[in-house]
């Protein structure tokens, strides 16, 4: 059975309370830090050795798979979207065009405008899909907006996508461990950041890349950590890479990793329909007592161009976030109709101006 999300909340401090910023920088639960101080205690104690932490990458790949349904042989490790982006980036023929979101986070479309030989359309995400044209090579896009929470219509833009034959890039960073996925549904290759909503330690990421698109797509960061016996491939002149999406990871910042494993493991246990329909009705709940449409998401904005709100938020003790001139609230499995409450009090003591 899942683990419900009432025995979930336990596992996170005290102070989740009024913590509203996961779309910033998610909470770890308590598993994580006593994971990672044991680990700097054993390491400290000389008694760690690298090879040690080969069973925790697995594991933690193990548990993304579970969360984003994908089989753990698509599974890569990365450090950051970007350099996971910069992979698929390398992989777009000179002179073609690539779509993406207009203002859309800056890791899903600096790998591309860095090219210099790629036509980049920044398209409202509303409007992707319908803008796809046999000129399109690529469609890269977040399924949820960083700044706004707003949802792409993936599967709209994956038909017209395979349409004229060009491939989809995904980024779940602000999706994965909030709402039900399916990776390789959802797009040829997908990017995510575990240090969000998947309560992990930054450093750790992930790619997906469907098997289909993995036999053509150059492992152009290939290190050791490629290799098809990792502890084999520390020296040239051979390069054998793994067979598997394996090819694409890079080495892991090991003590990151030992903090995300049981963070991945927890969220792996849960149903992620039931998080995604409670974190909605949080998000909903709060846009109707502000007098917002509720859009069954789990961040949710309000304009706030001078900072106002921001600052009547942290006078009050709650923690949250502002970005592009807007108020964000971005809810999680922790987070209670409490935390609603104390928002929109807030908001309503310190309205936004109006703009003339």
């Amino acid at each position: 059975m899942p683990l419900t999300l009432d025995v979930a909340r336990t596992h996170f401090g005290p102070n989740a309370a009024g913590y509203l910023a996961t779309a910033a920088l998610g909470l770890p639960p308590r598993a994580t830090v006593e994971a990672m101080t044991a680990d700097l205690e054993v390491w400290f104690a000389g008694d760690r050795g690298a090879p040690d932490y080969d069973r925790v990458v697995d594991a933690c790949r193990a548990s993304y798979a579970r969360i984003v349904n994908a089989p753990v042989d698509t599974v890569a490790i990365a450090a950051q979207v970007s350099a996971a982006v910069s992979v698929i980036a390398a992989d777009i023929e000179p002179g073609t065009e690539v779509i993406v979101a207009d203002g859309d986070f800056s890791s899903m479309v600096f790998p591309f405008l860095a090219r210099g030989d790629l036509t980049v359309r920044h398209v409202p995400v509303a409007e992707v899909a319908a803008t796809v044209s046999e000129r399109t090579a690529l469609v890269a896009y977040s399924l949820v907006q960083s700044a706004t929470g707003e949802r792409a219509d993936a599967a709209a833009i994956r038909e017209a996508a395979s349409r004229v034959g060009a491939r989809t890039l995904c980024d779940v960073t602000q999706a994965a461990g909030v709402t039900p996925l399916d990776a390789l549904t959802l797009a040829d290759a997908t990017v995510c950041h575990a240090y969000k909503w998947l309560c992990s330690p930054r450093g750790v990421a992930f790619l997906t890349v469907s098997h289909d698109w993995m036999r053509t797509l150059r492992p152009i960061q290939a290190g050791w950590y490629a290799g098809e016996h990792v502890w084999q491939s520390a020296y040239g002149p051979a390069m054998n890479l793994a067979p598997n999406a394996r090819r694409f990871d890079v080495s892991p910042a090991w003590p990151a990793w030992v903090g995300a494993e049981p963070a991945l493991a927890l969220l792996a246990e849960l149903d992620m329909v039931e998080v995604g329909a409670y974190t909605a009705g949080l998000g909903d709940a709060y846009a109707a007592a502000v007098e917002m449409e509720p859009r069954g998401q789990a961040i949710v904005s309000i304009p706030d161009p001078d900072g106002r709100m921001l600052a009547a938020a942290g006078d009050g003790g709650i923690r949250i976030t502002g970005r592009a001139g807007k108020l964000r609230a971005s809810f999680h499995l922790y987070n209670t109709s409490d935390d609603v409450e104390r928002l929109v009090r807030v908001v309503r003591d310190r309205p936004a101006p109006r703009i003339l």
